[in-house]
């Protein structure tokens, strides 16, 4: 199959940048944002900026009309996922291909419980370094996006139709034949990364060296190691050494998306990260006593709002 027609839902930091690079790249009717009509309001009244360029998207509302998308991206946070779902009915037919963007190993199941697992195509995003405040995202490095299916060695052909597009449309990517351990890399980074920062406060820079923040951010990753050889995993310190390199990598003025969420008074994806590692470890017996230092600073924070 060919993908024309793209629909996205959420525009947070990886919405924006990947709805932004697509809006110059593809027919602007053939890119539809999806979102309700107070957001869309505002869309249009204060506009949205990415690298100080004023978008220019065609919003829809879940009302609309509109014929299916042959891609829908998922961009929203896990805690609106379920109303993202309900809102993008009218945007999937069953050639409609679905990738999510979302951090954790959740939502690709999730999604797949409305729409079927084989309208699902595996994906991770990493090593951007997107910053997005109030409406306006910069970003220096776009990173890439790891495609798959969740089957190892085995390349289906609805893999193949993203593949094709994200090369049309100059995404860079690359496609995963062990697609399922990716996304277990990525959840360790991210219960790593964006834990420690949303804890100890700054940029990526304070990672990047050798710091409290940093120790704590490689031993929450290393008990996600630990727990997933009891999923049947097996990460390993290579998978850890990986990431490490992609974090060393990052704008050093970046930022993670929890620590936004901190600084922006928002609820976070803490039950993604800390909340899926310590259900984990007590499924299998195992101490997390990092995530649930971690698990428990983040709620203190949060209280606070």
């Amino acid at each position: 199959m060919t993908i024309n027609k793209v629909s996205i839902i959420g525009l947070g930091a990886l919405g924006l940048l990947y709805g932004y690079h697509l809006s110059n790249r593809m027919p602007r009717n053939d890119l539809r944002i999806v979102a309700d009509k107070a957001r869309i309001d505002r869309y249009l009244n204060d506009g949205v900026y990415c690298n100080g360029e004023k978008c220019d998207f065609q919003y829809v509302t879940p009302e609309q009309k509109v014929d299916s998308a042959d891609l829908l991206i998922f961009a929203v946070k896990f805690n609106h996922l379920n109303e993202a779902i309900e809102a993008v009915h009218g945007h999937v037919d069953d050639n409609t291909v679905i990738i999510s963007l979302l951090n954790g190993i959740a939502s690709e199941e999730v999604i797949g419980q409305t729409y079927g697992m084989d309208s699902i195509v595996y994906c991770v995003a990493q090593g951007m370094d997107a910053l997005k405040v109030g409406n306006r995202l910069t970003y220096a490095n776009m990173g890439e996006l790891c495609i798959g299916d969740r089957e190892p060695n085995v390349i289906y052909e609805k893999t193949r139709s993203v593949n094709d597009f994200l090369t049309q449309m100059q995404i860079p990517h690359i496609v995963e034949t062990k697609m399922y351990r990716k996304l277990w890399c990525k959840f360790m980074a991210n219960v790593g990364i964006n834990q420690s920062l949303a804890v100890f406060g700054g940029e990526f820079k304070y990672v990047q060296r050798e710091s409290e923040a940093r120790d704590v951010m490689i031993a929450a990753m290393r008990e996600v190691i630990n727990l997933s050889g009891k999923e049947g995993i097996f990460l390993n310190e290579d998978d850890l050494q990986y990431w490490l390199n992609i974090i060393g990598h990052l704008n050093p003025q970046g930022k993670p998306s929890m620590r936004q969420d901190v600084e922006a008074r928002r609820y976070s994806e803490l039950e993604l990260f800390s909340g899926t590692v310590l259900r984990l470890g007590k499924k299998h017996h195992l101490q997390t006593p990092v995530n649930e230092m971690l698990y428990k600073k983040i709620k203190e924070i949060e209280n606070t709002y």
